[in-house]
């Protein structure tokens, strides 16, 4: 397994890291994703120990908790052994105290976190989501207090957009507050947006890139297919509003490059997806997820080797799409791109 340094921190981290939200799966979301117990997940943290994947990401909002409460009990005993992340600020109930990143909503969710994983430390807390509600300088504030108190190593965020993270590091800089140092975004050959602002201010920052959803919310498994129906069993028959919508033909031109690619290297779909993934600035880490340990063992298999340059250049030019603006004049007028050429 190859080790990566999270952003500019001096953290390392695997290259594909584990996604517990198949764990104790409840609910019209999280139960399609998968429901293992702790007996099943501890099965499959032995499978990914043994492969150098070591960091384990989860969240308060998966199954009400149930997610970090499994994961706790598939990691005891071995506690210095992982890494842990997980993620907060997302409602887990109606009352007004049971969302966002307010002072004592993220003290009372760290301490919750702390005590359904069964530990004493969190090694990497994100904020889920931005909350305009409460002012930036008491989220950093609470954070520091976090750090300086034992209860979080590194801090960062997931599903911000490009102003929210600069704004939210350029007075972490001014106020000697910890910096982020991650992003977990979506990403995929389906869902390139992070490219656009992202990616460039993660370079700039030093801010690295934890992937979810790397397959496309479920459609770059190898199962679907140009001129085929939706597999029976697909859980996109579910779950496909919940996730980042992708045009068919769009889909279908991705998902032929990636069969193309298979048949000269023989990997599976997934594995070249993933692999294209890991290959792209600034990604610390590729989250993988798993219902069972023929999937997981699969997802392994998606390091240890590298497409080449022509496969690289063949998936990027399946997948391309315009950006929009104001970032498509620096991608397709001269003038534009010699004065701020794209990151990639």
């Amino acid at each position: 397994m190859e080790y990566r340094r999270l952003g500019a921190s001096g953290l390392k981290v695997p290259a594909l890291s584990f996604g517990a939200g198949t764990f104790g799966g409840s609910g019209p979301l999280f139960s399609h994703w998968g429901n293992s117990d702790a007996q099943e997940a501890r099965r499959l943290v032995d499978i990914c120990l043994e492969a150098g994947v070591n960091l384990f990401d989860t969240a308060d909002v998966y199954s009400n908790g149930a997610s970090e409460e499994v994961l706790g009990e598939a990691i005891k005993g071995r506690r210095d052994a992982v890494l842990i992340s997980t993620k907060t600020s997302l409602p887990m109930g109606d009352g007004p105290a049971d969302w966002g990143s307010s002072r004592s909503r993220l003290i009372r969710s760290i301490d919750a976190a702390l005590k359904r994983l069964g530990t004493d430390y969190i090694d990497l807390l994100q904020l889920h989501a931005f909350d305009a509600s409460t002012p930036i300088e008491e989220v950093l504030s609470t954070l520091d207090h976090l750090v300086r108190s034992g209860k979080l190593r590194y801090v960062g965020v997931s599903n911000f957009s490009g102003w929210q993270v600069m704004k939210s590091l350029g007075l972490a800089d001014r106020h000697g507050y910890p910096r982020y140092v991650a992003h977990q975004v979506y990403y995929s050959l389906v869902g390139r947006d992070y490219e656009w602002e992202l990616m460039p201010l993660g370079i700039d920052q030093g801010v690295g890139a934890l992937v979810w959803s790397p397959l496309g919310w479920g459609r770059l498994t190898g199962k679907i297919r140009r001129g085929q129906p939706l597999p029976e069993k697909s859980r996109l028959h579910d779950t496909a509003d919940f996730g980042p919508p992708v045009e068919d033909e769009h889909l279908f031109n991705v998902v032929d490059a990636l069969e193309a690619v298979a048949a000269e290297t023989d990997k599976t779909v997934p594995q070249i997806a993933i692999n294209w993934l890991l290959q792209r600035p600034t990604v610390s880490s590729v989250i993988i997820g798993a219902r069972n340990e023929e999937q997981l063992r699969q997802n392994l298999g998606a390091v240890g080797w590298s497409l080449t340059s022509e496969q690289m250049k063949k998936l990027d030019a399946a997948s391309e799409v315009t950006a929009p603006y104001p970032y498509f004049p620096y991608r397709r007028q001269e003038g534009f791109a010699r004065l701020n050429p794209p990151a990639v």
